[in-house]
């Protein structure tokens, strides 16, 4: 009988690998480079992390914001990268012998990315056609991949036609054949050497595909970064209710800056990819529970009386002693304004503000109309409201937390009823009505500091938005409170600095502090975390005296 030629065996591991890889890799390239020219949005792997942010029970969205602030998104897409990856190797070791299962698992995971995509609350029929490519793109990779690299290795084979450790079933154990019998035949030369001819080719193939990948990635990001650009914009010069510049001394040794400069300010909001409008196509509707609707462009808004304000805003997320805070200038139109404009009905107790990609916030009616600045803004520290944080508008409303009050990218307010419209927080238990708590804070020194023994200086902020602070105290272990230096008051809107200094003996020391606000009410004491509407208790840094 003809000796047989030896065909292709089992992958290896490493080509296994290789293969699950490259085939997962080469998918999200060829997403990511057909969301970029289409709808970078569509992009399946933020599709599916957006999509992920939707559905994460709340506990665990508390602790990524609890773990790493205002990091958590990088958290999540590091995490996410980390599964992918994880399932690419799993996709091309369990097609070792046979490429199904892992076509399987890439065409599992290309099914998932389109479903999450046409989930999203702004999904249109083109946005399929991302999702659609990486799956036919990853599938064909993957195949041709284990195809190409399942060359046979000659240093396998034996003279007889098959390889090392391979028997027929059933077979006795094969005996070594003499030295005079071992040369193979003419086929099985040839077979031999043209496997490593065959297998350069396979891996000049892979490195090919990986180089593709990345360039196919890369050029997706681009196109998403350039398609996202913000749209550059004048702030009008004239009809501005502007405010005069903060009293000398609001700013204190030791204490963060009294205005927070725009790269500093915290951001956390539930978008992994931020909305891109063009102001030239942005509308915003005001209706429900109102006389008449209204329906504003963007020009309209800005030809509107404006005003600029400092105001502090705060996430409920914020433990105590945490830095989810920050103050800025917010230039806009007066949200009563136009609340008046439209006539709000009777029995109307919430604004259910929708943000363009489909996120709600629930304002109350009482807080937005009381006489609070308010505001829908277009500005922030002089200039236009950076993409992150709302371009081209975003509400806010002094005196509450983030989540009842900051809908960025806004596009649309209801004015409703609690139970008839729950917003997105709080449908996932968290308080309606969102008042920012009376809090303070140690900035310096820092949690764990050595310091030197005597007269050390210690600094910080506090802060009773809508209220203001009237006294802060510092107390060492358990001893009496002391009265720290305030800094000038920048508006009851604004938090407030503070500083003092105290006499600390060597060993371990813990630092407190205490705010009092102008109604004459202390911070309290007792200890609450941040859910249902923010946490509470006093602000306690230990240190090291040396």
């Amino acid at each position: 009988m003809p000796e047989p030629v030896p065909g292709p065996e089992p992958l290896s591991r490493g080509r296994a690998v290789l293969t699950g890889v490259l085939g997962v890799g080469s998918a999200l390239a060829a997403g990511d480079l057909v969301a970029g020219l289409v709808s970078p949005p569509s992009s399946p792997f933020l599709a599916v992390g957006d999509q992920f942010v939707r559905l994460t029970p709340e506990w665990l969205k508390d602790a990524a914001i609890a773990a790493f602030g205002v990091y958590d998104k990088t958290a999540l897409l590091t995490g996410m990268g980390a599964v992918l990856g994880v399932l690419a190797v799993l996709a091309g070791l369990v097609a070792r012998r046979r490429p199904g299962p892992g076509l399987a698992v890439i065409a599992g995971m290309g099914l998932l990315a389109a479903v999450c995509t046409q989930a999203a609350p702004t999904a249109a029929p083109a946005d399929l056609l991302a999702p659609a490519v990486a799956l036919v793109t990853g599938v064909a990779v993957f195949a041709g991949l284990h195809r190409a690299l399942g060359v046979t290795d000659p240093g396998r084979v034996r003279p007889g036609g098959g390889t090392r450790g391979a028997a027929t079933p059933g077979a006795p154990p094969a005996r070594r054949a003499p030295a005079d019998r071992a040369e193979p035949s003419p086929g099985l030369r040839s077979a031999l050497r043209d496997a490593p001819v065959r297998r350069r080719r396979a891996l000049t193939l892979a490195g090919g595909v990986a180089l593709g990948s990345l360039a196919a990635g890369a050029a997706g990001r681009l196109l998403a970064s350039r398609a996202g650009a913000q749209t550059v914009i004048a702030l009008p010069a004239v009809a501005i209710d502007r405010v005069p510049p903060p009293p000398a001394g609001v700013d204190l040794p030791g204490a963060p800056s009294w205005l927070t400069p725009v790269g500093d300010f915290y951001r956390i909001d539930t978008a992994l990819q931020v909305p891109r409008i063009d102001p030239a196509s942005w509308t915003l509707r005001i209706h429900g529970m109102v006389e008449r609707e209204l329906t504003l462009t963007f020009a309209e808004l800005e030809a509107r009386p404006l005003v600029e304000r400092p105001i502090t805003m705060v996430c409920v997320s914020n433990p105590v002693g945490g830095d989810l805070i920050s103050t800025a200038r917010f230039l806009g139109v007066r949200l009563a304004d136009l609340l008046a404009e439209a006539g709000v009905r009777t029995g109307a107790e919430q604004l259910l503000s929708t943000s363009v990609d489909g996120f709600t916030t629930s304002t109350p009616v009482d807080v937005a109309t009381d006489g609070r600045d308010a505001l829908l803004a277009i500005g922030m520290n002089g200039a236009a409201l950076p993409v992150e944080h709302g371009f081209p508008v975003r509400m806010v409303v002094p005196g509450l937390y983030g989540y009842v009050s900051g809908c960025k990218w806004i596009t649309d307010i209801e004015l409703t009823t609690w139970d008839a419209a729950p917003a997105y927080w709080t449908e996932r238990g968290w308080a309606p009505r969102g008042p920012v708590k009376t809090q303070s804070r140690i900035d310096t020194p820092a949690a764990g500091a050595s310091v030197p023994a005597g007269r050390v200086a210690v600094a910080g902020t506090a802060w009773a938005l809508h209220v203001g602070i009237t006294r802060v105290e510092v107390a060492v272990d358990d001893g009496p409170w002391r009265p720290a230096e305030l800094g000038a008051d920048g508006g009851a809107d604004t938090w407030r600095m503070w500083r003092t200094t105290v006499d600390l003996a060597a060993g371990a020391r813990t630092l407190r502090v205490r705010a009092t606000d102008r109604t004459g009410t202390v911070q309290t004491e007792q200890e609450q975390p941040v859910v249902p509407d923010g946490a509470t208790g006093w602000s306690a840094v230990p240190v090291t005296v040396v």
